[in-house]
């Protein structure tokens, strides 16, 4: 089953990428759109490709984070948002931002963060697999 060019460009269309050969020459919209697909595929090894400071470990229930931010920053003025997907902090040390991504999809509201003194450790439960199905039907010709 061959496509002929027309099909595949009226397939682009319908997926909203650029037409014909003109998406190659746009290096950033094929760097975006491959990386959010490694993202989707394998979020586990997507984020093993960030550059961070940061350590993260999986057990059975829990993604466990955690980042050196050291002893010369105020707590007060650091601010940590979860996600299901990754953590943002922001005001740490010389006014930097750190975007780290989970392996997991996690529950946000169940975020802990302590300090001591040294180590920002932030804990969080990971999200519990749907338990949803769908029967659905078979079509034939």
């Amino acid at each position: 089953m061959a496509l002929n060019w027309e099909e595949l460009e009226q397939w682009m269309e319908k997926q909203q990428l650029p037409k014909g050969f003109d998406m190659f020459k746009q290096s950033e919209w094929i760097e975006s759109y491959v990386r959010g697909m490694m993202n989707k595929a394998l979020p586990a090894a997507s984020a093993a490709l960030q550059t961070s400071n940061a350590n993260v470990v999986e057990t059975k229930r829990y993604v466990i984070v955690t980042y050196p931010i050291g002893e010369a920053v105020e707590v007060a003025d650091v601010r940590l948002i979860a996600k299901e997907d990754r953590l943002k902090l922001s005001g740490l040390p010389g006014g930097g931002n750190e975007l780290i991504r989970l392996p997991k999809l996690v529950l946000p509201r169940t975020c802990q963060a302590q300090y001591d003194g040294v180590v920002l450790k932030i804990k969080l439960r990971k999200r519990p697999a749907s338990k949803r199905s769908h029967v659905a039907t078979i079509q034939g010709l």
